[in-house]
């Protein structure tokens, strides 16, 4: 995987940027688009629906959340409360569910955003976030409760694969290589990740940048990834090491 690295600015420098006025710096780092119709539809959709209890709220968010997505399959479930930044970018196939309290930002000036494909399970509480980067959640992928999905470059989960309660997958870091700044002063790099097909990821794994899980790998519980698994090996422990092959 090649390298690349940006300097994305941070939410608190893009709020409290005084030359930018309130309704320019929310669409920023919100909608994604400038134009007032943008804003005043995608406000609208989260009052009327984004909060609703019950199946009344699964209704409406069914029905009005996908006029904010760049594009929508059908049968999507949006949860209560559910999050979305920079929605066009946002493309969703049929059958997904997006359980309670998650969030899909798919912000960034020149990436493509988030995919999801058909049959996707989102549980309650993960994020998916983009810095700039693009993820991709391929067909029949099931993510567990609380997990965080982040991309700096590229992060693609591949057909069927399982992602348990707890797993972060961190498609970029931080550098460090200038030790006369704070590591908040110095830009980000990132390789990106790629797990592939049929894998399964355990209850509160952690992925690293650069890394890539072959098709129908294991990954244990509380394992952290730092290099690349081979298709149908288990890895586990901290770093993960390979211990067995399926």
């Amino acid at each position: 995987m090649s390298t690349t690295s940006s300097n994305i600015p941070k939410a608190q420098e893009q709020l409290f940027d005084s030359g930018t006025s309130a309704r320019a710096k929310y669409a920023k780092l919100v909608i994604g688009r400038a134009d007032l119709a943008s804003l005043l539809w995608y406000e609208s959709v989260m009052l009327l629906s984004q909060w609703v209890p019950g199946a009344l709220g699964l209704a409406l968010r069914k029905a009005l959340y996908p006029t904010l997505l760049g594009s929508c399959g059908r049968n999507v479930v949006f949860g209560q409360n559910v999050v979305v930044r920079h929605p066009h970018k946002i493309h969703i196939s049929d059958n997904v569910v997006v359980d309670d309290n998650c969030l899909l930002d798919a912000k960034g000036e020149t990436n493509a955003g988030i995919r999801i494909g058909s049959g996707v399970f989102i549980g309650r509480n993960t994020i998916v976030s983009c810095k700039n980067g693009d993820i991709e959640l391929a067909d029949g992928a099931n993510i567990g409760f609380n997990c965080e999905i982040f991309s700096a470059s590229r992060v693609s989960i591949g057909t069927g694969t399982l992602l348990a309660a707890y797993t972060y997958v961190i498609g970029g870091d931080h550098d460090f290589s200038d030790p006369s700044k704070s590591i908040l002063e110095q830009g980000r790099t990132s390789r990106g990740v790629q797990i592939g097909s049929g894998a399964w990821i355990g209850a509160g794994a952690k992925v690293l940048d650069g890394v890539s899980i072959g098709d129908k790998a294991v990954v244990g519980a509380g394992a952290v990834v730092t290099h690349d698994v081979a298709a149908q090996a288990v890895a586990v422990g901290i770093p993960a090491r390979v211990v067995s092959t399926r």
